[in-house]
C-alpha cells in the first residue's frame, strides 16, 4: 500500500486504538512522576558520590559547581591528586569567584613519595574542612577524594566526621574511583560511571580542552 492511498477504516480504527494506549501508557506515567514529584518536598543538602573506572566523573562534578554558580550561589572546589598542569574548569570558575584549593603533587606513582603525599593530602584536606565548616557556602566539589582514602592518606573516621557535621543545606560532590562503602552508604546519592571505551587505551593522548 503506497503513502499517497487513504487508509481503511480498519486500519483507522487500529490507528485510535495505538493512539489511546499511547495516551494511557502516558498518563500512567506523568501519575507516577507527579506522585513523586509530590512526595519529594524535604530541603537538605545533598551528598552526591560518582565513582566507578570510567571518564567523566570530574567533568560531572564540575558541571554541577557551574550550574550552581550560574544560579548565583556560592562554591568552592578541593582538587586532591591533581598536579600544577593547567585546568580549564579553574580558568573559568575562578574568574567568577569559586575558591579553589589544589593537592598540587599530581599521581601518586608520579611522587613516589608517600610522606609527601601524605603532608600534600592533609594539606588538602584541612582546607576541605574549613570549607565544609563553611554556612556561607552552598556547594563543594572535592575531586578525587577517594583516593586519598583508599591510600590511607586521610582517615576515614575524620572524612565521615566533616560531612555528618557540615552545614545542613550545604551541598558536596565526592568524585574518584573506588569510593569507601561507608562514604556510599553516608551518600545521599551515587551515580556509578563504567567504562565502554576509551581513547587512550588507542593510544591517543589527553588533550588539552577535552580532557583537562
Amino acid at each position: 500500500m503506497s503513502s499517497d492511498q487513504p487508509k481503511t477504516d480498519s486500519q483507522l480504527e487500529r490507528d485510535k486504538v495505538k493512539a489511546q494506549r499511547h495516551k494511557a501508557r502516558q498518563q500512567k506515567v506523568k501519575a507516577e512522576v507527579d506522585a513523586k514529584i509530590a512526595k519529594a518536598q524535604t530541603e537538605k543538602g545533598v551528598l552526591l558520590v560518582l565513582t566507578g573506572n570510567g571518564k567523566g566523573k570530574s567533568t560531572a562534578g564540575f558541571g554541577n559547581i557551574t550550574r550552581a554558580v550560574g544560579h548565583g550561589k556560592k562554591a568552592a572546589v578541593v582538587q586532591f591528586i591533581k598536579g600544577n598542569w593547567p585546568c580549564g574548569e579553574r580558568a573559568v570558575l575562578e574568574q567568577v569567584g569559586v575558591e579553589f584549593h589544589v593537592m598540587g603533587t599530581g599521581f601518586t606513582w608520579e611522587t613516589q613519595d608517600r610522606e609527601k603525599d601524605t603532608q600534600a593530602a592533609m594539606g588538602a584536606w584541612q582546607a576541605a574542612e574549613a570549607l565544609l565548616s563553611d554556612e556561607t557556602l552552598d556547594i563543594v566539589l572535592l575531586d578525587e577524594l577517594t583516593y586519598m582514602v583508599t591510600y590511607n592518606y586521610i582517615d576515614l573516621e575524620r572524612v565521615l566526621t566533616a560531612l555528618r557535621n557540615r552545614p545542613p543545606m550545604q551541598h558536596v560532590i565526592i568524585t574518584g574511583r573506588a569510593c569507601h562503602r561507608e562514604i556510599i552508604a553516608l551518600a545521599d546519592t551515587v551515580s556509578e560511571v563504567q567504562p565502554i571505551k576509551h581513547a587512550f587505551e588507542a593510544g591517543v593522548k589527553a588533550q588539552i580542552g577535552f580532557d583537562y
